[in-house]
């Protein structure tokens, strides 16, 4: 048995993944802090999770045992679970959280150390400052603007919120009336951040006009077993499964010892070099769009985690996908 706990939206992605991969008889296990049967109805058994923290992993560790469960993917809440990794080795049960240990998962989520590491590791990444108040700002913007456009991001953060770029030619109002843009005038941001209450750590970067490469990988203590690269073009989304994107993804995963489904962002510079960006130790957003490859991914990772037979793959190339938004009937 597997249990997928809360994660993104695409935790409906996954579950049919796994579903279509597993034989008969092995059931998923799926569940969620809300009611998200859209989400959790394609798997076996729906649960409601407890929202308090402390109270979920005694549920969870409960309701594993009750029900013959081996592997448990967290979802969501990697960090939490990961700090209790030692009771769910206790009870016998694979926990999968990205990362093999707290510290692992702290050093990919925070991006200013996870920046410092790659560094350190030789391993190519967009260079990043970090700033912590409007001085510091100020000086990194300085800096970085006599090389070229700079952009902005929170140290912590997901689906790249709180990312902006600074355009000295922006309308003031523009951010406001086409947040889509994510262009910014940078004297009010700078103005905005210096007001703020509590101001978050920021990572001042310079602005890489090339594609961004999106690459899903399944990966068992840092050796990737399988994996997908995604390209957005527009409305459209490619596939790859080679090049230098990817190779710097795989070695990114292995050096950082990453472990379970996760997701590498990379963004080219203007030689089309790819960059590393970070480093998201849970699965994507978009990773049920790579099933247009031939590869299932989620039933890789769910079979080989489970000691069953792989699914099998046939490499689809020149495929491109575009997502659309679907009505999911649920019971009232």
């Amino acid at each position: 048995m597997i249990w997928l706990l809360e994660g993104q939206s695409s935790q409906r992605d996954i579950i049919a993944g796994v579903r279509d991969a597993l034989p008969e008889g092995v059931k998923i296990f799926a569940s969620h802090r809300q009611s998200r049967p859209e989400i959790t109805g394609l798997a076996d058994v729906a649960l409601i999770e407890p929202a308090d923290n402390q109270e979920r992993i005694e549920w969870i560790l409960d309701t594993a045992r009750e029900n013959a469960v081996r592997v448990i993917v967290a979802g969501r809440e990697g960090h939490l679970l990961e700090s209790a990794r030692a009771r769910f080795d206790a009870a016998g049960l694979t926990l999968v959280t990205g990362a093999l240990s707290i510290d692992a998962l702290n050093m990919v989520d925070d991006k200013s150390l996870f920046t410092a590491q790659a560094e350190r590791a030789g391993l190519d990444c967009v260079p990043a400052i970090t700033v912590t108040d409007a001085r510091q700002m100020s000086d990194a913007y300085a800096r970085l603007a006599a090389q070229g456009e700079v952009c902005i991001k929170p140290v912590v953060g997901i689906y790249g919120e709180g990312f902006w770029r600074f355009k000295q030619d922006a309308d003031p109002f523009r951010c406001f009336a086409k947040t889509g843009m994510r262009e910014v005038n940078f004297d009010m941001y700078l103005q905005a951040y210096a007001g703020a209450e509590n101001r978050p750590p920021m990572l001042v970067m310079p602005y890489m006009t090339g594609s961004e490469c999106s690459v899903d990988i399944v990966c068992e203590a840092g050796q990737a077993v399988a994996f997908v690269g995604r390209r957005k073009s527009g409305l459209y989304q490619s596939f790859e499964r080679e090049g230098a994107a990817v190779e710097l993804a795989l070695k990114a995963v292995q050096h950082f010892a990453c472990d379970g489904i996760v997701n590498v962002q990379t963004r080219d510079d203007s030689n089309h070099k790819p960059h590393l960006l970070e480093i998201n130790p849970r699965y994507s957003g978009g990773i049920g769009y790579t099933r247009a490859t031939g590869v299932n991914l989620p039933g890789i990772f769910a079979t080989r985690r489970l000691g069953l037979a792989e699914p099998e793959t046939a490499w689809r190339a020149d495929v491109r996908v575009k997502a659309l938004t679907i009505a999911v009937p649920v019971a009232a």
